[in-house]
């Protein structure tokens, strides 16, 4: 005996309303990165996790020298910015590939809360730079005692 499968249009339209909200978002919520190069800028690929003390943020930043880099962090917002220059002794030679990319890097990220600036350490190894960003103690978790009475 044959199966017959019943289309079901409900299910199917959840699906492509699922697709447009995707669409629009990535198209106009997050610019592609298309949109920051054509303003001279490349965005930075960073990690962002959480533990119950601080924010730890990961930023590949190859070729840039730790005295380019620009961190600011106001409020709970997190300030990226780097510069890579081009060696001077080859602007006159004729590349035939020329695939790194030099300019301005550009970052901005909302943290979830609010950090202590004044306390966050930067380290930079091997083209990372890795940021530690403690909380605010406003924002920390509180444990409260229970007692009997």
């Amino acid at each position: 005996m044959r199966h017959i499968t019943r289309w079901e249009p409900a299910i199917e339209s959840v699906s492509l309303r699922e697709m447009m909200n995707r669409l629009f978002e990535d198209s106009f919520v997050r610019p592609p990165t298309w949109v920051a190069e054509a303003h001279g800028t490349k965005s930075l690929p960073i990690d962002l996790h959480e533990t119950p003390d601080e924010f730890v943020v990961s930023a590949s930043v190859p070729g840039v020298k730790p005295e380019d880099l620009d961190i600011t962090v106001i409020g709970e917002t997190l300030k990226i910015k780097a510069e890579t220059r081009t060696e001077s002794d080859a602007k006159d030679a004729n590349f035939l590939r020329k695939e790194r990319h030099y300019g301005s890097f550009y970052r901005e990220v909302a943290l979830p809360a609010e950090v202590q600036g004044g306390s966050a350490e930067a380290t930079f190894e091997h083209g990372v730079l890795t940021l530690k960003l403690p909380k605010a103690e406003a924002v920390k978790p509180k444990k409260i005692k229970v007692s009997v009475s």
